[in-house]
């Protein structure tokens, strides 16, 4: 697919644009310009309630000639004989009622910064979380893209600044990218459509050419190979058209029993696993999913079949469990095996990619059973893990949303 990038709009007066600095700082410099008006408005009152404490007289004055005087708040007053001793007094008093007036000030001036600084920061913290805002829409769309649904936009309004501009690029890759993988979906699942019919002509002659009582056993024998060929070449296609499928995400989704797939799976796997002499084991407890039922038994015959192929010779077993948890369910299959190196688990689940050197040569399948669990588990919005097994071995866990 091609893609043409929007033309770049130049805008006759950009420095009108309404961008995120210009925007913060009319923001910040009009919360600061009004904390200023309600601190000065607050200092104001509190400065006129002092001083009109700070003016009134604190004595009486009863007998100006014998200097008789009453003061609550001035106790020197009361004991003075001559007028030097009046003024002395007068002025200690004057003194501490400025002292006090001035540190009845200090101390509500301090309440009310306090007060007014846990209010700045309330309001700072609400608005900060609302210019921020569209950064967190733009960063929970990346997450919920990182867990391939790339059919999220972020679709962001308000006014045309950087961080628009952002989601609207964010949205046009998201747009670019959709449709490449969406191309080869569709490529992939062509191809393999297109494999189809030649595939199935050449099984169709093969056993017609097997059905013929007067062919000779080496051409019987030729025949036998080719058809195991085809199989392995049909396998393969309809390995590729199922992981294609598989990536998409699951919008029909149905009641599933977990247990009921797991048994059905097992139930598959029986003939094979005997003829191996592999015991099957574990206990299925019934739990419902969410899902697509014919994709989830996949998942349970892929893995199963894995463990039962990838056995030891004798004395071997598979044990499959399902069980309830708050609010997954799980899929455990484990099997004794040969020996997993950790380092190479995580390879195990890529395309066409077995243990150590085997690769498509090998008879047990053509490498793709883990990728289609993976991509099944994904479009189910499940995950898979591996763990080796002391003695040799894996533990496979599927874990889906209920």
């Amino acid at each position: 697919p091609t893609w043409d990038p929007k033309p770049v709009n130049v805008r006759p007066f950009p420095w009108l644009r309404p961008t995120i600095r210009i925007r913060l700082t009319l923001l910040y410099g009009g919360m600061f310009l009004m904390a200023g008006i309600v601190l000065l408005t607050i200092i104001y009152i509190l400065a006129a309630d002092a001083l009109g404490a700070g003016n009134q007289l604190p004595f009486k004055i009863i007998d100006a000639q014998s200097l008789r005087i009453s003061s609550s708040t001035c106790s020197g007053l009361s004991s003075v004989a001559d007028v030097d001793q009046l003024n002395r007094a007068v002025g200690e008093c004057i003194q501490h009622q400025r002292a006090f007036a001035l540190n009845t000030l200090l101390n509500r001036s301090l309440l009310a910064l306090l007060g007014l600084t846990v209010v700045a920061f309330a309001f700072g913290y609400a608005m900060a979380g609302r210019v921020l805002s569209p950064l967190g829409r733009i960063t929970r769309t990346a997450q919920r893209v990182a867990g391939s649904d790339l059919h999220r936009r972020i679709e962001l309004g308000g006014p045309d600044d950087e961080l628009k501009e952002l989601a609207d690029t964010f949205d046009e890759m998201l747009d670019r990218l959709d449709r490449a993988f969406e191309s080869q979906r569709r490529f992939v699942a062509n191809a393999s459509h297109e494999l189809r019919t030649p595939l199935a002509i050449n099984r169709t002659l093969l056993e017609v050419q097997l059905a013929d009582p007067d062919a000779s056993p080496e051409l019987a024998q030729l025949g036998k190979t080719l058809l195991a060929t085809n199989e392995r070449s049909e396998q393969l296609v309809e390995g590729l058209l199922l992981l294609a499928r598989s990536e998409n995400k699951i919008v029909d989704k149905k009641p599933v029993d977990l247990a009921e797939v797991a048994s059905q799976a097992v139930d598959q796997a029986r003939g094979e696993a005997q003829e191996k002499g592999i015991e099957f084991r574990g206990a299925r407890r019934q739990v419902f999913v969410q899902g697509n039922g014919v994709l989830l038994e996949r998942i349970a015959l892929n893995l199963v079949q894995n463990a039962v192929r990838y056995n030891v010779p004798e004395g071997g077993w598979v044990e499959v469990t399902t069980e309830p948890q708050p609010g997954c369910a799980v899929l455990v299959v484990a099997n004794t095996g040969p020996v997993v190196p950790a380092y190479e688990v995580e390879n195990l689940f890529e395309p066409f990619r077995r243990l150590r050197t085997e690769r498509t040569g090998s008879d047990k399948g053509v490498g793709l059973g883990l990728s289609i669990v993976r991509s099944v588990a994904r479009a189910h919005d499940g995950t898979i893990t591996a763990e080796p097994r002391e003695g040799g071995g894996l533990t496979m866990r599927v874990v889906l949303p209920l």
